[in-house]
C-alpha cells in the first residue's frame, strides 16, 4: 500500500460527506489498491458515523465513544495504517483529482522530506497563508498575536510565522506544515513518533513539523495543486477563544523545546502580545457598536440644524423661522428618537440592513409627530420640518451605510437578502432538482438562475454580474472537484458566496460570511 488517509470528524457530516467524495475520486490511484481511507469520529452526534457506514462502506470507519482531542484520533487511524505514507487531512477540505498522485510523486523523487503541505485556498479562492509557516519563535509569536504580522505580510522578520518572504506560486522548504493537509513519510514518523497527545486541539501539527526537522528530514510547501479548505467551522479565527486555545498549544510546545530562559522570554513576550491582542479586540468590537450609531447621532442633528436655517431662507416665510429653544432641545431629541427607531428594529446589528434601517428612522418620525401632538402648542413646530427633515436623515444614513458596506466589507457586510440571486451550476437535472430545493425554502422563482456545466468556466463572472449572484451552488454530480477548485479564482474577485451539493444531498456546504 502506498499511502493511508486519515481524516478525524467531529460533527461536520456534510463537510466530510464532500470530503471523501474527492479522495475517492482521485486519480492515477485505485482505492483499497494503492491507498486506503480511514474516518476517526469522535463521537460526533450529527449522523456523521451513519453516513460513512452507508455512502462510503470502503473507508475504515472507527467510532470513539468520547472526543479524544485531534492527535489521539489520528494516532488511532496511523497504528493500524501500513502503507508508505500517512496523509493527515481535515474534514472540511476538498482536494483536486491528481493531488494525492502530484503529491506521492514528489515525495518519491525527495527522499529528504519528511513532511509536505500544499496550497490551501477558501471557499472564495483566496490563499490561506497557513498552507506554509515557521517556526513559532518568541519573537514570531510575537510578532502574530500583536497583529504586525498581517501589517507587514511580506517581512522576513515580522511575519516569520508565516514565511511570508517565501512565495506561494513556487514549491520551497519550510519549517512548519498544516495539519488540514500533511503527508507524511512512514520511515521519518518511525524516527519522530506520532502526534504527542499532550496537544488537544491546535499545536500537534506544529509540535509534529519541528520533530520532523530534528530528525534530520526537510518540510516542504507544494503548491502545484491546490485544495479547498473551508477553514474554521469549530473555531473562529478571529475569537478570543482562539487565541486563549492557540495560548495554551504554545505553552506546551515552549515547555517541551525551549531553554528556562527562553520559555520565561516567550511568555513573557507572548503574555504582552495576547493583552494587546485583546486590547485592541475590546477597542474594535466598541467602534463597530458605536460607529453607526454616533454617525447617526451626529449626522442627523447636523442635517435638521442645516435644514432649521435653509428651509425659512428658501421659501422666505418669517413662518417658518426656528427659534434656539427647536435647535437646542427639540433637535437633539429628535436625533435621539433615531437613534432608538432604529435600535428597536435591530438596525445596528450587521449585516447592514436598509430595511431595518428604514424602519428605525420612519418610528422615529412617527414618534416625534406623536410626542409633538401631546404636548402643549409653545412646543409644537412644523409637522413638514419633521417629515422632510427625516426623510433627509434617512437618505443620508442609508448613503453611510452603502459606503461604510463597500469600503470595509467585513467589518460591516452589506445584508444581500433584498437582492441575493441563486446560480446552480450543472446538469439540467440537478439545476431543476436544486432549484425546488431553493423554491422549498422560500426563494422566489426569478431568483434562482441556471448554468450549464460546459458553459460555466467561460460565462460564470459574466454571470454573476449580469444576475446580481450573491451565491453559486456547484452540483458535484456534474462537475469534477478540479473544475470546482478552477471555477473558485473566478469568484475570488465577485464577492459571490459559494456552496456545493452531493447529488443525493439537500445540503449544501461551503464558504460561510
Amino acid at each position: 500500500m502506498l499511502l493511508s488517509v486519515v481524516i478525524v470528524n467531529y460533527n461536520v457530516k456534510s463537510y466530510l460527506e464532500q470530503c471523501l467524495r474527492s479522495v475517492c475520486q482521485s486519480k492515477g490511484l485505485v482505492l483499497g489498491q494503492d491507498f486506503e481511507i480511514f474516518v476517526v469520529d469522535n463521537h460526533s452526534v450529527d449522523d456523521s458515523v451513519e453516513m460513512v457506514r452507508e455512502k462510503f462502506p470502503q473507508v475504515r470507519l472507527i467510532a470513539n465513544q468520547d472526543n479524544v482531542g485531534f492527535a489521539k484520533a489520528n494516532n488511532q487511524a496511523i497504528r493500524l495504517s501500513q502503507a508508505k505514507y500517512v496523509l493527515l487531512l481535515n474534514p472540511d477540505t476538498l482536494i483536486e483529482a491528481d493531488s494525492l498522485k502530484k503529491c506521492l510523486d514528489f515525495m518519491e523523487s525527495h527522499p529528504d522530506a519528511g513532511g509536505l503541505g500544499v496550497k490551501m485556498i477558501d471557499g472564495q479562492g483566496k490563499y490561506l497563508k497557513e498552507s506554509k509557516r515557521g517556526l513559532p519563535t518568541p519573537e514570531a509569536s510575537f510578532y502574530k498575536m500583536s497583529g504586525l504580522c498581517k501589517l507587514f505580510p511580506r517581512s522576513r522578520r515580522f511575519a516569520a510565522y508565516y514565511m511570508g518572504h517565501l512565495s506561494p506560486e513556487q514549491t520551497n522548504q519550510v519549517e512548519i506544515l498544516s495539519g488540514a493537509f500533511m503527508m507524511l513519510r512512514r520511515e521519518c514518523l518511525q524516527k519522530t513518533g506520532l502526534l504527542d497527545e499532550t496537544f488537544f486541539m491546535y499545536g500537534e501539527d506544529i509540535d509534529l513539523s519541528y520533530r520532523i526537522l530534528l530528525a534530520g528530514y526537510h518540510n516542504y510547501y507544494f503548491p502545484e495543486t491546490r485544495i479547498i479548505h473551508y477553514k474554521g467551522e469549530s473555531t473562529k479565527k478571529g475569537s478570543l477563544n482562539y487565541v486563549m486555545v492557540f495560548y495554551k498549544a504554545m505553552e506546551i510546545f515552549a515547555k517541551k523545546y525551549f531553554s528556562k530562559g527562553k520559555y520565561r522570554l516567550y511568555f513573557q513576550a507572548l503574555r504582552f502580545a495576547i493583552w494587546l491582542r485583546a486590547s485592541l479586540s475590546v477597542l474594535s468590537r466598541l467602534f463597530k457598536r458605536l460607529l453607526l450609531p454616533v454617525l447617526d447621532l451626529g449626522i442627523s442633528y447636523s442635517a435638521l440644524y442645516f435644514l432649521s436655517f435653509a428651509w425659512p431662507a428658501l421659501i422666505r416665510d418669517n413662518a417658518y423661522f426656528y427659534p434656539d429653544i427647536y435647535r437646542q432641545a427639540i433637535l437633539p431629541v429628535y436625533a435621539v428618537l433615531f437613534v432608538a427607531g432604529v435600535w428597536i428594529w435591530k438596525g445596528y446589528r450587521t449585516p447592514i440592513s436598509f430595511r431595518r434601517t428604514s424602519a428605525g428612522f420612519l418610528s422615529g418620525i412617527i414618534a416625534f409627530l406623536l410626542i409633538g401632538a401631546l404636548l402643549g402648542s409653545e412646543w409644537q413646530f412644523s409637522r413638514f420640518m419633521a417629515v422632510a427633515g427625516g426623510l433627509l436623515c434617512l437618505g443620508i444614513a442609508c448613503l453611510i451605510r452603502l459606503c461604510i458596506g463597500r469600503l470595509f466589507r467585513r467589518s460591516f457586510p452589506l445584508s444581500t437578502r433584498f437582492r441575493r440571486h441563486y446560480l446552480i451550476v450543472g446538469s439540467k437535472e440537478e439545476c431543476q432538482r436544486v432549484g425546488h430545493l431553493l423554491l422549498e425554502e422560500g426563494v422566489a422563482l426569478e431568483r434562482i438562475h441556471a448554468l450549464s456545466a460546459a458553459d460555466a468556466p467561460s460565462s460564470l463572472a459574466e454571470q454573476i454580474e449580469v444576475n446580481r449572484i450573491g451565491q453559486v451552488i456547484f452540483c458535484s454530480k456534474d462537475l469534477s472537484f478540479d473544475q470546482i477548485v478552477q471555477m473558485m479564482d473566478l469568484l475570488r474577485k465577485t464577492g459571490a458566496e459559494s456552496k456545493i451539493i452531493a447529488h443525493d444531498s439537500s445540503v449544501r456546504v461551503g464558504y460561510k460570511f
